[in-house]
């Protein structure tokens, strides 16, 4: 591996994204979140939250930009939360 592509997997912010989905809706919406171009795994969960992505974008801006214009918008999506791996 080259020293260039160390530094740019070194770039990838990495995610995880709560979502709460209104009553019935968790297994649709994670169906339609995994489609999402930079999601590399969803899960339907039990808890407070109903949806867990875990996403990696090559940057601050692409990440809020995912969140709100691809998974916000989702059918059932009701409130989102991401937290960002150190």
């Amino acid at each position: 591996m080259s020293d260039l592509s160390v530094l740019v997997l070194l770039m990838v912010v990495k995610a995880y994204v709560l979502v709460q989905t209104q009553l019935g809706r968790a297994r649709s919406v994670a169906k339609a979140v995994a489609k999402v171009r930079g999601v590399k795994m969803v899960h339907a969960v039990t808890g407070v939250y109903d949806v867990i992505a875990y996403l990696e974008l090559p940057n601050m801006t692409s990440l809020s930009e995912l969140v709100i214009r691809k998974i916000q918008s989702v059918k059932g999506v009701e409130r989102t939360h991401a937290a960002i791996v150190l």
